[in-house]
């Protein structure tokens, strides 16, 4: 499971922070995270992730030291992007 909050916003960007907790009763060795974009949206910069982007959509990998979770824990990743601020409906898979 994913989840996004907006840490700030300004005219014409936003910080946005994402939690991927692990809601199963075994542990998870990497987790991969998608959505789809606003149109004119754009990420400018991430961190605690690999990032692959297209026009209108989004795709964060973990980054090896934080793709282990347990059952029940949790890490995370965020990024400054332009355009308006929004929280997409995410899309999380275990690998």
């Amino acid at each position: 499971m994913a989840t996004t909050r907006i840490a700030s916003s300004w005219q014409g960007g936003f910080q946005a922070e994402v939690t991927v907790t692990n809601r199963g009763a075994a542990g998870i060795n990497g987790w991969t995270v998608t959505w789809t974009k606003p149109s004119g949206q754009m990420i400018n910069s991430l961190w605690n992730g690999r990032l692959t982007q297209t026009a209108t959509s989004a795709s964060v990998d973990d980054v090896g030291w934080n793709g282990t979770l347990g059952a029940g824990a949790s890490g995370s990743f965020g990024y400054v992007a332009s355009g308006a601020a929004s929280t997409p409906e995410l899309t999380c898979r275990s690998r």
